[in-house]
């Protein structure tokens, strides 16, 4: 079939761009307090974002620009280069805030882990097509088998990552099939998993006990904080920029916790106000992939809107104590070059699947 390529989602890009732009607003206002006391500059944080951030649109606008029909030849090699540099991590990556995540290219570092998401979704979305007429539990077990090496490479080092690109599979399958009873048996095998994962580690039973009492644990200090800093924001909260808890009480602000402090400053309104953008963006990747003109073009969309969905909805329950802490950013939000790249460049994917639904 030949597709003639149309204008993108105007809509997506609005929200993609304001998502963007607040990201680095609030980003500068929770980082400069740890940007000076650290570096010696409070935009420290903020320029390196800014710099990731360019790079990120430059990506979204060449990848939004191709046709996304092409990508399918790119499809197993880029899960294969995931699965070298994710396995490259765990022999010479860098170590930092003792979590080996990082792999070093001269000055600059990144997460393989990040780019792992992406490539998942196009190996996924290129398999499901292919086996279109296959909708069996054949596929399912087939597919749900080709995830698992990157989610047990990245799960060594990175749970939370790991729980993210298995999240993206089992939404992918399970959209893409009419089948329900296979994926009770996938629920219980994968809490069977992670129930003997986490009792390999101390540590991860650890988490759990400090998840159901907090305030019994040292460690559950930054689960504390983010809970004071969301509980004293009140309504409309103490105005952006005058967060107290940002002054070294919630450690690493501008990471994980980076929502808590949304909270004080700007209130239960404006953490609402947030949370109805990324059900925008969720709603526009629904739209394009209801429109696309084939089923590799609306698993890609329902793809990246299924990683946005878990990654926000994770990160939230995290910042509420609603599940045990773990290391998950908010999209466009949180400080980190890599992720922020990588999620614009998977925006532009969906600008190209709309592109060419049109």
């Amino acid at each position: 079939m030949r597709f003639r390529p149309g204008k993108p989602d105007r809509f997506l890009l609005v929200i993609v761009l304001f998502l963007a732009a607040f990201g680095l607003l609030v980003l500068y206002s929770m980082s400069a307090y740890n940007g000076q006391v650290r570096f010696g500059d409070s935009a420290y944080y903020f320029k390196k974002q800014f710099f990731a951030i360019l790079l990120g649109l430059l990506a979204m606008y060449a990848v939004s620009g191709i046709d996304y029909h092409v990508l399918q030849k790119a499809a197993v090699p880029a899960y294969l280069l995931s699965l070298a540099l994710s396995g490259a991590v765990l022999l010479v990556g860098d170590t930092y805030n003792g979590s080996r995540r990082w792999l070093s290219l001269g000055p600059l570092s990144f997460q393989p882990s990040e780019f792992a998401k992406p490539a998942v979704i196009l190996l996924l979305a290129w398999m499901v097509s292919r086996m279109e007429k296959k909708k069996n539990i054949f596929m399912i077990i087939t597919v749900m088998l080709l995830v698992l090496p990157i989610v047990a490479l990245v799960g060594t080092n990175n749970l939370s990552t790991a729980v993210i690109i298995l999240g993206i599979a089992v939404i992918m399958v399970f959209i893409s099939t009419p089948r329900y009873l296979p994926f009770i048996w996938i629920i219980l095998c994968g809490a069977g998993f992670l129930g003997i994962f986490l009792s390999l580690e101390q540590y991860r039973l650890e988490r759990l006990a400090i998840w159901r009492h907090p305030e019994l644990y040292e460690k559950g200090y930054q689960t504390m904080q983010g809970l004071y800093a969301i509980g004293s924001g009140g309504l409309f909260g103490r105005g952006l920029g005058n967060s107290i808890q940002k002054l070294g009480f919630v450690p690493e602000a501008q990471n994980d916790m980076i929502f808590s402090v949304i909270c004080e400053e700007l209130g239960l309104s404006g953490a609402f106000l947030l949370m109805i953008l990324f059900l925008l963006l969720i709603w526009r990747f629904m739209v394009i992939a209801t429109r696309a003109p084939d089923l590799f073009g609306s698993l890609i969309a329902a793809g990246i809107m299924s990683h946005i969905a878990v990654q926000v909805i994770l990160n939230i329950a995290v910042v509420t104590n609603t599940i045990p802490n773990t290391g998950i950013t908010l999209p466009f939000i949180s400080y980190g070059g890599t992720s922020v790249l990588f999620l614009l460049a998977e925006m532009g994917l969906a600008l190209s699947v709309s592109r060419w639904s049109g």
